[in-house]
């Protein structure tokens, strides 16, 4: 009788589960889609910003925000953001302005080199300084110019994906 209750019981935990995985639109989070990333409120003008900004065109956010040395790294890297991130909005710990971590810096400094590393060597061969990160002068790249919507949209008929 305990065998068939713990059965019944890992069963109806499965479904549990399941449904919320399903209701919740977890499964979206193991994606690419810039939209998925800016399903929280509080990046609407991070998406807003990355939309009308030069890279929003080819660029997706993983392909800044996530390594891409090995697929391990990848998914550890992606699973631990997501997981904090899930932390912080779920017990309101959401900073006014978000900044990235020291770590963070390091990973979009390393993925702005192995995009435009024909640019960077040109760079690093004349006299630019070579300890500067590369938003510190195309600040406005990657996100745009800031401010430019106070009330964004996220309506996919507006602002289809890319």
């Amino acid at each position: 009788m305990q065998r068939f209750l713990f059965v019944v019981a890992a069963v109806a935990a499965v479904m549990a589960l399941g449904t919320f995985t399903y209701a919740s639109g977890a499964i979206s989070f193991m994606g690419s889609n810039p939209e998925t990333c800016a399903s929280c409120h509080v990046m609407d003008s991070v998406y807003e910003n990355w939309l009308h900004a030069p890279h929003g065109r080819d660029v997706k956010c993983v392909d800044c925000h996530l390594p891409h040395d090995n697929l391990v790294n990848y998914w550890v890297v992606k699973g631990q953001t997501g997981m904090h991130d899930v932390y912080m909005f779920s017990t309101g710990q959401i900073p006014d302005a978000i900044r990235a971590k020291a770590e963070t810096k390091e990973l979009i400094q390393h993925n702005c080199v192995r995009c435009h590393e024909k640019t960077v060597d040109a760079v690093v061969m004349g006299p630019m300084q070579n300890d500067r990160l590369c938003w510190e002068c195309h600040r406005n790249t990657a996100h745009g110019e800031r401010g430019i919507s106070t009330s964004p949209l996220q309506d996919s008929a507006i602002y289809p994906s890319k």
